[in-house]
């Protein structure tokens, strides 16, 4: 809890602090008008039952949770991970298998929940075959709002894997270092979910969920810098898993807790 408690107090925000009035609960998003717009978000699924929340952006190019693809870089491969875009009661508006991924550089799983690993949690999961935008749009990235603006976030988690659910209103809490706390309800499964600004014409993803469970609160990162890091690293292949002759290409768009977003294994 120490770690957890530090990050808040560099926030200026109190482990205890209510969330904010403005929240609200979370909506399942059981029909297919339920899901329009929404279909770039998906289930990723990591073998052994376990998952996480990713989502789309570029047609063959998954955002998620570091700590997400920790297992199948310690193993060197990808064979396990699909991606089921828009999952829902089973059925999916589009999967695809993963042909390489990338963690952060600077996410190190060893060293638990800290600001430093929070910063860097994300990584990329190349798909063997590209999701065709007219069956699921891919979102662009762009800086986080500052504190007190609205944000929302599409998941799957514990109790809820079998289609996303929207929390359609909470609210960025505070940033500091490329860390940004958020009031939304997230939980084990969670982890790589998207958190978009809605602002503009169309969502943009300004965070992940990393971790969460302090005092109601979600934490992320702020993206962009740490985007383009981790693409370089992918289109040079460093770090990418498993190590192989893949040519690369452009890409286009674009102290564990007790409630911690971490991937869901029953």
């Amino acid at each position: 809890m120490r770690r957890i408690s530090t990050i808040l107090l560099i926030l200026g925000l109190c482990a205890a602090g209510p969330a904010s009035a403005d929240t609200s609960g979370l909506d399942r998003l059981t029909l297919r008008s339920d899901l329009l717009g929404w279909e770039a978000v998906g289930r990723l699924d990591l073998g052994d039952g376990a998952f996480c929340t990713g989502v789309l952006i570029a047609p063959d190019l998954v955002l998620t949770a570091a700590h997400c693809l920790a297992d199948a870089r310690a193993l060197g491969r990808v064979d396990a991970i699909r991606f089921r875009a828009g999952l829902r009661d089973g059925v999916a508006v589009a999967q695809a298998r993963a042909a390489r991924a990338v963690m952060h550089d600077g996410y190190d799983p060893a060293a638990g929940v800290s600001a430093e690993t929070i910063r860097h949690d994300l990584g990329l999961v190349q798909l063997a075959e590209a999701i065709p935008a007219a069956v699921a749009a891919p979102f662009a990235v762009q800086q986080v709002s500052p504190a007190g603006s609205a944000v929302s976030v599409v998941s799957y988690a514990r109790g809820r894997a079998q289609a996303p659910s929207r929390q359609a209103v909470c609210t960025t809490r505070g940033r500091h270092g490329g860390v940004v706390a958020f009031d939304c309800d997230v939980t084990f499964g969670a982890s790589g979910a998207p958190v978009f600004d809605l602002s503009g014409r169309r969502a943009r993803i300004v965070s992940l969920v990393s971790s969460g469970g302090a005092g109601g609160l979600a934490f992320g990162m702020e993206l962009p810098a740490r985007l383009d890091e981790l693409k370089r690293a992918l289109r040079s292949g460093t770090g990418v898993f498993p190590a192989d002759d893949f040519t690369a290409r452009r890409m286009g768009v674009g102290e564990r807790q007790p409630t911690g977003a971490r991937f869901l294994r029953p």
